[in-house]
């Protein structure tokens, strides 16, 4: 087999084959442990780099097995699958080094380390599927990967919100498969293609083909919490920091993201799509939900759930941006599942580590919390600015480009959806901020786990990972034109699936 053929598999390899072995070692083992975890992680960042120049070099990695005639488990590394692909790699390795340092001590650690290698297993395999029948297989291994973190604390509470993730999910995978079957019984496969495959078919099955793509969107728009489908990710959040990290930036959310995108561009064609009038319903729908979350999150208490509905509405201008017909809000679209997840996980990361070192879980119980702990917060505040749109940031770069988009599309009642969510975004980070940085510090903190020493203001391994993020939301957004950054490979991305000779600024 030829190293263009079994890179895709390495990578799925990298984190499945250590996952397995975790699996079986005793709590106690915890350098083996450590160091299996920190191999993976690494190692499927060396072979993702491998890809990345491979890709931008013009070269083709693929593999297919044969599982019955006409169906195949297929797997590509495509210039799209790789921007979620390396978003995860990279994101893995700092909720890799985050989980060590937040689950020191607790129980049943070998397990939750080996569910979470399959998570990632599973989203490596949802971004190099080659067709919607793998796709399809490891988008229910994730749903079945993750369960078991969400409720991972074993609580009541955890077993209620675990059931909710669980009954959501496996009903979107329901649809999913409702509407795969459909198509193959169509078109005799599923098979992602630049400009799409449903096209293919005529005039005559312009009403089945609307019917499947309402099941397939509603199948991946469960995992990518549209209203009225993100009832299950407010209640995720009995889970663990680490977990909530990965369900909002890593794997979860990001998956149903990544799968609207492959539906609309490489299952109908953007064209296509448009033709049959299916963009317009769903940028209705993202927009809705972007201004829903943004509502939902003013209210919350709890900073953990006003991170989750930001999340609801943050993940939704993905969705906005590719059904802004053009590539400039393709851009805008792709780009922010890049720096949605960049800032995202910076969030969560703080937030554990106010939960962790402090015992503060509410926003009611933020006051003074940046002078006990600055960095923390320096993060906590970078991301949060980003989430807003502030200059220099990553978040200012994807709004600035979904506006252009809405423009060019000749929507401009999306760049009102836009400047709206920005306001609310501000309306409920800000007095997190607020109370943090200019609030007197309480007597007593709710109850305080790890205590100060100098500049260690918590544990290095929980320090250490939101720094690295929030310093990344600040570089993609200095540096937007940089020959690495998310924008130009958004770019590069946008120009194969037009493939119209644009030119884009």
């Amino acid at each position: 087999m030829i190293i263009n053929e079994w890179l895709p598999l390495a990578v799925l390899a990298s984190s499945l084959l250590p996952g397995l072995v975790i699996f079986a070692l005793p709590e106690g083992w915890i350098a083996l442990r450590t160091t299996l975890n920190l191999f993976g992680a690494i190692a499927k960042l060396v072979l993702v780099a491998v890809l990345l120049l491979g890709v931008a070099a013009g070269e083709e990695y693929g593999v297919r097995f044969a599982v019955l005639p006409g169906l195949d488990l297929a797997f590509k590394a495509d210039a799209l699958g790789l921007l979620f692909i390396s978003l995860s790699a990279l994101l893995w390795l700092f909720t890799t080094l985050y989980a060590i340092g937040y689950l020191e001590g607790a129980p049943h650690r070998s397990r939750f380390f080996g569910f979470f290698s399959l998570c990632v297993t599973a989203t490596m395999g949802i971004a190099m599927a080659a067709n919607l029948f793998t796709f399809f297989i490891f988008y229910e291994l994730l749903t079945l990967a993750t369960f078991p973190l969400v409720v991972h604390r074993g609580t009541d509470k955890a077993m209620r919100g675990g059931t909710i993730y669980l009954a959501y999910t496996l009903i979107g995978g329901t649809a999913l498969l409702t509407g795969i079957v459909w198509l193959h019984h169509l078109l005799g496969h599923t098979e992602f293609a630049h400009t799409g495959i449903a096209a293919a078919l005529g005039p005559e099955y312009a009403g089945q083909l609307q019917i499947i793509f309402l099941l397939l969107i509603a199948g991946v728009g469960v995992k990518a919490a549209l209203v009225p489908l993100h009832g299950w990710l407010p209640q995720a959040m009995v889970a663990p920091a680490p977990v909530s990290a990965l369900l909002h930036a890593v794997a979860v959310v990001k998956a149903g993201a990544f799968g609207i995108v492959r539906i609309v561009y490489e299952v109908y064609g953007i064209e296509f799509a448009q033709s049959l009038d299916l963009l317009m319903p769903l940028a209705l729908l993202a927009a809705i939900t972007i201004i829903w979350g943004s509502l939902r999150a003013l209210f919350q208490d709890d900073l953990k759930k006003r991170l989750a509905y930001s999340t609801v509405s943050q993940v939704s201008y993905i969705a906005l941006g590719i059904t802004l017909f053009g590539p400039i809000g393709t851009i805008g679209g792709l780009v922010h599942l890049v720096h949605q997840g960049i800032m995202k996980i910076t969030l969560f990361f703080c937030a554990g580590n106010y939960a962790e070192t402090l015992g503060i879980h509410k926003v009611s119980e933020m006051d003074g919390a940046g002078r006990r702990m600055p960095l923390t917060t320096l993060a906590f505040s970078i991301g949060a600015l980003g989430m807003m749109g502030a200059p220099f940031t990553a978040g200012a770069i994807s709004k600035a480009w979904l506006s252009d988009g809405a423009t060019a599309a000749g929507m401009d009642w999306a760049i009102w959806v836009l400047w709206t969510s920005s306001l609310l975004n501000a309306a409920y980070f800000l007095p997190i901020l607020w109370r943090a940085w200019s609030r007197p510090v309480p007597i007593a903190w709710p109850q305080e786990h790890i205590a100060a020493r100098g500049w260690r203001e918590t544990a290095w391994l929980l320090l250490l990972p939101p720094l690295f993020t929030a310093t990344m939301t600040l570089a993609a957004g200095l540096f937007p034109e940089s020959p690495v950054s998310p924008l130009n490979w958004a770019k590069m991305v946008a120009e194969r699936e037009y493939r119209q000779g644009i030119t884009l600024p």
